[in-house]
């Protein structure tokens, strides 16, 4: 079969599309490296975590390169998937997130993963996931418009529908809904991409579709953030600009323990707890109640970033 899924494939990319993250990002920050941690998981599989901290640029962050196996999935994995009961199954995926020193550089998580499950007398169960999202702290409309217009242009060749299907996806996905807030200024998410092709595309479907989609989204996620990072790195800030990023680090903190379901994923499947959380930040702070004084570039962020805005469209100012 011509169009027969290929894990394989997907792996030998994941783990060069690491590579050359961790190689671009050390290059940007120009002080700290990518440590690196190779491990295996008791019951199936593995992978390479790559964390950096104490930068001039990224206080902490980490690439992970990860593929794991099962018998069968958890029960709460299966709920809303019941054909997946009994199966075998394996997982695999990039997960990148970083935590900038500057609070004028925004925070951001890259995701892209295959999920591949085999049956002995049934055809095989695929589909891809992933995107990427941006959590600035201090907005500035000309970022949140290359971060958009980037992701638009990647999903363009897939079809007309494909970029606000998955922008809206990823405003409803990033959202904490016991706050009533979005986490960031979001960017693309999908999921469950499978023979049917990507949400909102022409309808064209298959392994290499799905694939080719997956490829374009990890291909332009440098090019989409690090022209902010060189933007801003570079911008003074003072402790009250340090004090609002490690309160709003807090929403990353409870995003990502309370609704993220790739972390819910990996706990329950018996994943690698320390390459999971290494998505946290490392300096955090709590205020009860906080809210930000009428006027200032705190409550900005609140009024006119934390609201979903078609990014793309909107024109640059001179």
């Amino acid at each position: 079969m011509a169009d027969a899924p290929d894990s394989e494939a997907v792996w030998r990319y994941l783990c060069n599309l690491q590579d050359r993250l961790c190689g671009a990002l050390e290059a940007t920050d120009g002080q700290a490296v990518f440590g690196d941690d190779v491990w295996e998981r008791p019951h199936g599989g593995g992978g390479r975590t790559r964390v950096i901290v104490g930068g001039a640029v990224f206080e902490q962050g980490g690439v992970n390169v990860s593929r794991v196996f099962g018998e069968q999935l958890p029960a709460s994995a299966t709920a809303n998937r019941p054909e997946l009961a009994g199966r075998g199954f394996q997982a695999m995926g990039v997960s990148l997130v970083l935590h900038p020193r500057n609070p004028y550089v925004p925070s951001t998580h890259l995701n892209l993963r295959l999920f591949f499950s085999q049956h002995p007398s049934e055809p095989a169960l695929w589909w891809f996931g992933g995107g990427f999202d941006l959590t600035p702290y201090y907005g500035f409309d000309e970022d949140a418009i290359h971060w958009h217009r980037t992701a638009r242009a990647a999903c363009l060749p897939f079809g007309e529908g494909v970029y606000p299907r998955c922008k809206q996806w990823c405003d409803e996905y990033f959202y904490l809904k016991h706050r009533a807030e979005p986490r960031g200024i979001g960017g693309v998410f999908f999921d469950d991409l499978g023979p049917g092709g990507p949400p909102g595309g022409s309808g064209a479907g298959g392994f290499t579709h799905g694939f080719a989609f997956l490829r374009a989204v990890g291909e332009v996620y440098l090019g989409a953030y690090l022209p902010i990072v060189e933007r801003r790195r570079a911008l003074v800030y003072r402790e009250r600009e340090r004090a609002f990023q490690k309160y709003r680090r807090g929403r990353y903190v409870e995003f990502n323990l309370v609704c993220d379901r790739g972390t819910l994923f990996g706990l329950q499947s018996g994943g690698r707890t320390e390459s999971i959380l290494m998505s946290l930040p490392p300096e955090v702070s709590f205020r009860y109640d906080f809210k930000p004084e009428p006027g200032s570039p705190e409550a900005r962020l609140y009024e006119h970033f934390l609201v979903p805005r078609d990014w793309a469209s909107m024109p640059l100012s001179p």
